[in-house]
């Protein structure tokens, strides 16, 4: 997490989401490859190395759902897209939003933090209890891995559980934080001489007032912040966030469909005669503006 906060001021704080359904490429483009997952994998690789060289993103966020849904060819992009993340030198955020028992946690935390879809940072969901967060922060400890724990989801179901009212008056989001302080109490006895803690916390940016309360209540804990752009959460929300500790802002289909948007390839769409590098290029562009605009609340 350390890593991650050091190449956010360098490249700024945009996280560029690889959530990279196969319907978010022109089927004329998928039809040139032996597979869907194989599209998945060129569009993902080109477009790592197009925010490398632009030096437009400080992360990628892999959502490990799109690539279930393709099988085991898709699971097999889906280790070869964390390969390519990290062989760019940028950090990749494996969003796999495990949460179960102790044991189970733990066999988790090994298919995750070693092996063929090793990563460097996980999303956990801490609402099966707090015991289920120990086997992840053992790899934060023992490995320099690092965890995302959810804390203020940007969805609109996040009402039904995370902003319930508890008997001592606090919000079951704000019994979620109180232990993430705990952690990160104890993480300053193992990294003395860190700025970030290895345990990060999920805040989306879909409602200010939110954003100002958990950032004032968690002022060293890095954020890894959803809901901007196509959800609805903008840039302004997100200077908030970013304060203090600091965190990255995830875009994912306002970068992967840039192309849907993109004048200059209206035509180009239309007639079937769009390139894989055509849409890249709109998505490397989407992630230069994207950052853009979040550095214009700083």
């Amino acid at each position: 997490m350390q890593i991650l906060q050091e190449l956010s001021v360098q490249n700024g704080p945009l996280c560029v989401g690889l959530d990279t359904d196969p319907s978010y490429i022109p089927e004329n483009i998928v039809r040139n490859y032996p597979s869907k997952a194989e599209a998945v994998l060129d569009y993902n690789r080109k477009l790592i190395a197009a925010v490398v060289r632009d030096k437009s993103a400080c992360c990628f966020k892999v959502q490990i759902a799109y690539y279930e849904a393709m099988g085991l060819e898709g699971l097999k992009a889906y280790a070869q897209t964390i390969r390519a993340v990290k062989e760019s030198g940028l950090i990749c955020i494996s969003d796999i939003k495990r949460g179960d028992i102790a044991a189970t946690a733990g066999a988790y935390a090994r298919a995750h933090f070693t092996g063929d879809f090793e990563t460097d940072i996980i999303t956990i969901n801490p609402y099966m209890g707090f015991d289920t967060l120990k086997p992840f922060t053992e790899y934060c400890t023992k490995a320099g891995k690092g965890i995302f724990v959810l804390l203020r989801t940007s969805n609109p179901g996040m009402v039904d559980i995370e902003q319930q009212e508890l008997k001592s008056g606090k919000r079951v989001l704000d019994q979620v934080g109180d232990e993430l302080e705990r952690i990160n109490t104890e993480m300053k006895a193992t990294y003395p001489d860190q700025t970030c803690s290895p345990v990060g916390a999920v805040v989306g940016c879909t409602e200010e007032s939110d954003a100002r309360a958990l950032r004032d209540a968690h002022k060293e804990i890095y954020f890894l912040i959803p809901g901007y752009g196509a959800q609805g959460g903008d840039a302004r929300i997100c200077a908030t966030l970013m304060k203090e500790a600091g965190g990255t802002v995830n875009s994912s289909r306002g970068i992967l469909c840039a192309w849907k948007k993109d004048e200059g390839l209206k035509s180009k769409v239309e007639d079937g005669t769009v390139t894989m590098d055509d849409i890249v290029a709109s998505a490397a562009t989407a992630a230069i503006k994207s950052k853009e605009d979040l550095l214009s609340y700083r």
